[in-house]
Order: structure tokens, then C-alpha cells, then sequence
């Protein structure tokens, strides 16, 4: 069997450009501003969406916690909660 040789895809300034110009003529600037500006968004939404889990895992725990040492969580924020499980352990001896 011959070896097979694998070759990277590199892409140059010179070829976006290439890109951006064939992309300018087929739908239009405006069309292309359009889609240049979804684009930014849905890389932002996607961002936003991954790191959003650990921030949830978080708090849940923060929480989880609280109710285990009998403080009520129901509509106080995090920084609340954190400041009466910090005082319910003060008090405890």
C-alpha cells in the first residue's frame, strides 16, 4: 500500500479576499452586511450558550446547599443566599 499524503487547507489573505468579492457579487453589499452580522450573532449566542451551563451548575449547587441547611431560596438571588448560609454558620458553634 502506498503512504497517503494528507495536505492541510490553509486559507490566505488572499483567497478571503477572493471569497468576500464573489460573495459581494452574489448577494449584493447590503445582503452581504446582513449575513456578515448574523453571522457575528449567532457566534455570540453560541459563546453565551457554552459557558452558560457551568454558571448554572454553579448556582444550583449554591442553592442545593442552602436548602440542606434549612435556609428558604425561593426568589433570592445568589449573593442572598450566600449571605445567610454565611450567617447561619456564624451563629452555629
Amino acid at each position: 500500500m502506498g503512504a497517503v499524503k494528507r495536505v492541510a487547507f490553509q486559507v490566505g489573505p488572499w483567497e478571503l479576499i477572493l471569497v468576500v468579492i464573489i460573495l459581494l457579487f452574489i448577494f449584493g453589499a447590503k445582503r452581504l452586511k446582513d449575513l456578515a452580522r448574523g453571522a457575528g450573532e449567532a457566534v455570540k449566542e453560541f459563546k453565551r450558550a457554552t459557558e452558560q451551563p457551568e454558571e448554572k451548575t454553579e448556582d444550583e449547587a449554591i442553592v442545593e446547599a442552602a436548602r440542606k441547611m434549612g435556609i428558604e431560596t425561593e426568589g433570592k438571588s445568589i449573593p442572598q443566599i450566600l449571605e445567610e448560609m454565611k450567617k447561619s454558620a456564624e451563629k452555629k458553634p
